[in-house]
């Protein structure tokens, strides 16, 4: 395999072992990697800035493949000294009376946010996640994002009842290249050798043992005739 591969991650996605074994395997054929904002992702490809993109659904998926990968917990980002701290966990109804960030970059797909809302929405998580330091109020997020900007002064806990967001591999739909169904291998778990995906090599067949000539009987002797 020659070139390149680009890869598109969103923050809060961590494809570190993915490239590990990426380079193992194809290491003539470099990785790039690229961040992208969350709404930005899909128009990476359509721009042909990337070959392929870990991002989070839903995502407007017109002329996109996409293979979701795994779901994640989402939690609730709120000061250590917050009520809400004290619990293991929490649900959209205990957040009604707390203003509640919904920053521009939201990617839970609320129908209706929990909470009240803020008199300004945050342009970005960093943003709200800044605004909760400061007391003005929480932030609901995936759990990687939550962890991404950890703050000393700042904790978490799962919302039970909150949309979950969902971390998906996307690809233009008529990109059929081979760094693309080699790097579905990875992310999928297939092992280096399998096949899967790529015509198979036929095996060479053994040549046929030529048959066995039968061993030439030696002649009856009839009995000597009496006188």
């Amino acid at each position: 395999m020659t070139g390149s591969f680009r890869l598109g991650y969103v923050p809060g996605v961590i494809p570190g072992k993915w490239v590990r074994m990426w380079d193992e395997r194809s290491p003539d054929t470099p990785l790039t990697l690229i961040q992208v904002p969350a709404a930005e992702a899909a128009g990476l490809l359509r721009d042909d800035a990337a070959d392929a993109v870990l991002l989070r659904l839903p995502v407007d998926r017109t002329g996109l493949h996409a293979i979701p990968l795994y779901t994640e917990t989402t939690v609730v980002v709120v000061p250590k000294d917050h009520l809400i701290a004290a619990a293991d966990e929490v649900s959209t109804s205990d957040l009604a009376d707390s203003v509640v960030m919904h920053p521009l970059d939201d990617t839970l797909g609320w129908e209706q946010p929990p909470g009240q809302p803020a008199i300004h929405r945050p342009a970005t998580t960093a943003d709200a996640i800044e605004l909760v330091a400061a007391g003005v109020g929480l932030l609901v997020v995936p759990q990687s994002l939550a962890r991404l900007h950890h703050r000393k002064d700042l904790t978490y806990r799962p919302v039970a009842d909150a949309p979950e967001s969902r971390v998906a591999l996307s690809w233009l739909e008529d990109n059929e290249a081979d760094t693309i169904e080699q790097f579905i291998g990875i992310v999928r778990g297939r092992t280096a050798n399998s096949t899967r995906g790529r015509t198979p090599t036929p095996a060479k067949q053994a040549p046929k043992p030529a048959p066995r000539r039968a061993k030439p009987q030696p002649a009856k002797r009839g009995k000597p005739r009496k006188r």
